[in-house]
């Protein structure tokens, strides 16, 4: 039987084009987008459905931040129509691509997606859903088990009291109302 290859990792999302000369704008879903989106990385493209080519890639000829986005060249990508059919695109890179943490209290998303979220006195909560990351840091996206909903839940040591990935584990302690539905 053939080894399976894990699948890619999204960093990143297609938004819309921006200006005439092929430049889009991403939604960042990496927590080292100063390292993913740099001229000469190549990313892997899922595109929509119907779009082409379903898995292609793309060279990144330049990044640069403006108003708070992130604005992306790519090799081939010369027009607002070429950055258009790019729309929805999700831009990945392979699990081997990704730099060894050498602070053990630093995670890839990877890793706390589907950890099994609880209290300090093991009640379990639900699962770690997502990680966002914000401009004021990173946020843990709760799937809720009870409650049948999602909470943001700030990644900070106040609340995320231990991250286990061997054990599987992530223990929070919230202040009150923090997993409450509004």
């Amino acid at each position: 039987m053939a080894e399976q290859q894990a699948a890619p990792l999204v960093v990143g999302r297609v938004v819309k084009p921006h200006g005439v000369r092929g430049e889009f704008v991403v939604e960042v879903r990496s927590d080292s987008p100063d390292r993913r989106f740099v001229a000469g990385a190549v990313l892997g493209v899922v595109r929509k459905s119907g779009g082409g080519d379903p898995e292609s890639s793309l060279e990144l000829v330049a990044a640069r931040w403006h108003a708070g986005r992130l604005l992306v060249e790519a090799e081939g990508i010369s027009s607002r129509d070429a950055a258009e059919r790019l729309r929805g695109a999700l831009l990945t890179v392979n699990r081997d691509e990704l730099e060894a943490l050498d602070d053990p209290d630093e995670f890839h998303d990877y890793q706390l997606e589907g950890l099994s979220v609880r209290r300090p006195d093991d009640t379990v909560l639900g699962s770690v859903a997502g990680v966002v990351h914000t401009p004021a840091g990173e946020l843990l996206s709760i799937s809720l088990e009870q409650e049948q909903h999602e909470a943001l839940v700030p990644f900070v040591n106040d609340i995320v009291v231990e991250v286990s990935v061997e054990r599987g584990v992530l223990v929070v302690d919230p202040p009150e109302g923090l997993l409450d539905r509004f």
